[in-house]
């Protein structure tokens, strides 16, 4: 609720209401960036990554819907743009380059996963996807989500369970 009024407001170019999201989503971000660049990243190019994703929300509010996984998303996205700008300045004798290109390719492969899973969520009836995405992308508790629908902790539960079972039978085609 917090996050949609900071987002209205930023909307109407408040930079109070920026600043209130720079400083509680500023050290998520760097972690998220981190996560996605390994040490590849100086501690500066991920500061300047995250200015750069606040920067994106602020020219891009009015189509942002979900602030945290629009950040998130927006975030690993920089970040990634952000290893190819840095990786095209190694020199091409450099060792570390062929073990940097796999984990690129480690990298791609996850992300690629990623989508599949969250397009996979996607296609799940309404109960069963609004249940997958407040549990695993909101980071609710079974009992919140159910609360929140009108069903018991434990009906939130067994739905997940039965809709994991669902998704590695869909996934275990499309997924390496």
């Amino acid at each position: 609720m917090f996050d949609t009024a900071l987002l209205r407001a930023v909307r109407r170019k408040n930079e109070r209401a920026l600043g209130q999201i720079i400083d509680k989503y500023a050290t998520y971000l760097c972690v998220v960036i981190r996560n996605t660049a390994g040490e590849s990243l100086s501690k500066e190019d991920v500061e300047e990554t995250a200015s750069d994703v606040f920067f994106a929300l602020w020219e891009n509010a009015d189509q942002v819907e979900k602030l945290k996984p629009w950040l998130s998303a927006t975030a690993r996205n920089k970040a990634k743009n952000k290893l190819r700008e840095v990786r095209t300045d190694l020199p091409l004798d450099d060792g570390r380059m062929s073990a940097e290109v796999y984990e690129m390719d480690d990298m791609l492969l996850a992300h690629e996963k990623q989508l599949a899973v969250k397009s996979a969520i996607l296609k799940m009836d309404s109960p069963d996807r609004e249940i997958f995405l407040r549990y695993y992308y909101d980071a609710q508790t079974a009992a919140t989500i159910g609360a929140g629908i009108g069903m018991t902790e434990s009906a939130v539960k067994q739905r997940l369970v039965r809709g994991r079972k669902k998704l590695e039978t869909i996934l275990s085609g499309e997924v390496c």
